[in-house]
């Protein structure tokens, strides 16, 4: 592993970050036995390439990168934030809060936009990327977790086994499918990252994560990324939150809520 100092990704004056007890953060080890044996799909790890340093403080809920920019949606009623940095100097270029009533969840950027998830309130804001600016909300049926945009289309989780498929203009509900592994359900899906035809998710409260095809819903990779994090790291931290394709073919920026670091990976055969 490579620590890569200037890619300083934390916020000047942090302090001490809180343990995480809120939300059902702790993780379910049922869980993560049933996805690392539920079905003959390839396993694969998270092989780290570089660590990079992130603000332990942030209760990391999306991750999106975009022409060298790292956009990251934080929650927490009245600590929600999304945040633009700086992915060659890691200074944070922009940064706005969320209405105290709101708690953030997923990203997506779409052109010179960006889309934002509420928890669960119903309302997604859309956002210019350059400035994150509020442009409008759209509200819409049940939670709101992760996000990612295919191309042509959205994709939303809402932490149960579906994934919704949603109009990048007008947000409006076009479809949906549920995720399945060796035929059966998998819930808690959460953040999302679309890329090449596939959808990358976190299992919530589990250090795992699933390539699911869109068209059919059935997973066709498990990742197990449980040894990012040391073992005293691990302690003060909470769950995998956060995967990002970057601007290099196959590789993902991955994060948590509370994590000291940010790693950049590729998914090797476990």
């Amino acid at each position: 592993m490579c620590l890569v100092p200037l890619m300083m990704l934390t916020v000047a004056g942090c302090g001490t970050s809180p343990q995480p007890q809120q939300y059902g953060d702790q993780r379910g080890d049922q869980s993560e036995q049933d996805l690392w044996h539920g079905g003959s799909v390839p396993h694969l790890r998270a092989d780290v390439i570089h660590v990079l340093p992130h603000d332990p403080s942030l209760f990391t809920q999306g991750l999106e990168t975009h022409s060298g920019t790292l956009y990251e949606s934080t929650g927490k009623h009245g600590e929600s934030v999304l945040r633009a940095v700086s992915l060659t100097t890691g200074e944070e270029l922009r940064r706005v809060e969320l209405p105290r009533r709101f708690f953030g969840e997923g990203i997506t950027v779409v052109g010179d936009r960006i889309w934002q998830l509420s928890w669960r309130a119903g309302t997604a804001f859309l956002r210019d990327r350059n400035s994150l600016r509020e442009l409008r909300r759209v509200d819409y049926d049940g939670q709101g977790w992760g996000l990612c945009s295919d191309g042509w289309r959205l994709v939303m989780s809402d932490g149960s086994a579906r994934l919704t498929f949603r109009d990048p203009e007008s947000f409006a509900r076009r479809g949906e499918v549920t995720v399945r592994l060796g035929g059966n359900p998998v819930e808690e899906i959460n953040e999302l990252e679309c890329v090449d035809g596939a959808v990358w998710a976190n299992v919530w409260k589990t250090d795992h994560l699933v390539r699911i095809d869109p068209a059919t819903g059935r997973v066709t990779a498990v990742v197990d990324a449980g040894d990012l994090l040391t073992e005293a790291e691990a302690s003060s931290a909470g769950v995998l939150n956060g995967v990002a394709a970057t601007d290099r073919e196959g590789e993902f920026l991955l994060t948590g809520k509370y994590w000291p670091s940010l790693f950049r990976v590729r998914f090797v055969p476990a």
